[in-house]
């Protein structure tokens, strides 16, 4: 089962999708809001699999929710305007159903959110309980190598492939970034552009937009999407906190 949240300022179209998830077999209904900062609370204490969100809200826009809410779970956006969708896929939205929603087109839409869900689970291999590593398959037929978190550098995405690279060696395997993403300890590890996942305990410095490693000589591009998101991240590490 899938479990979804719903998040729309409008009641009515709140109630919509309710009974579109009541028809679907996989679909199960955690909860609704009519208030996005609500709904980032019940992401950060339910697990939550898919959301349904739409993007003109007074309180915080459906693409700046995405920015905040950091991939923990897949969204499928719902709005009347269809002008969004580029920045939508950018964001890496699952889909994009444009209102007056038909059931139709909202079933495709949660087929694709199925259909990633086993992929996903399919690809990996089971990992000790600590879950500090994974192993991938290699462009070697049949072959699988074992990856060690704390020894990734970054991530680098390239179409449906990733490029796993540490401070030795630099491993190729059949995945997506997203993928990679998800799979990760998120308080290890952080998207910094639409291709780059990298290691916060690997970094050395700063310049500019561009992330340097004290392991290696390359470095990583800081995407302007990513931007508040990582100064946020790094501010936690600031000695003395906040102010």
């Amino acid at each position: 089962m899938i479990s979804c949240l719903i998040v729309d300022d409008e009641q009515g179209a709140i109630d919509i999708l309710k009974t579109f998830i009541d028809k679907t077999p996989f679909l199960t209904l955690a909860g609704s809001t009519t208030n996005p900062i609500e709904a980032l609370s019940i992401v950060q204490n339910q697990a939550i699999d898919l959301i349904f969100l739409d993007i003109h809200m007074p309180q915080l826009s459906g693409l700046d929710f995405m920015r905040l809410h950091k991939g923990k779970s897949k969204v499928i956006l719902t709005t009347a305007y269809s002008e969004f969708a580029v920045e939508g896929f950018e964001l890496e939205a699952l889909d994009y159903l444009l209102k007056p929603i038909a059931f139709e087109r909202f079933l495709k839409a949660a087929q694709k959110a199925l259909n990633t869900s086993m992929e996903t689970s399919a690809r990996w291999q089971p990992a000790e309980k600590e879950d500090d590593y994974i192993f991938v398959k290699t462009e070697s037929k049949g072959k699988m190598t074992k990856v060690n978190f704390d020894e990734i550098v970054f991530v680098e995405g390239m179409k449906n492939y990733i490029s796993i690279n540490t401070a030795e060696d630099r491993i190729v395997t059949l995945l997506n970034i997203k993928d990679m993403e998800d799979r990760l300890p998120p308080k290890n590890f952080m998207r910094v552009h639409k291709s780059y996942i990298v290691s916060l305990n690997k970094i050395k410095a700063l310049d500019g937009n561009q992330i340097l490693f004290k392991d290696m000589k390359a470095y990583v591009p800081l995407g302007e999407t990513y931007r508040n998101a990582f100064f946020e991240a790094l501010q936690e590490k600031v000695m003395g906190g906040k102010k």
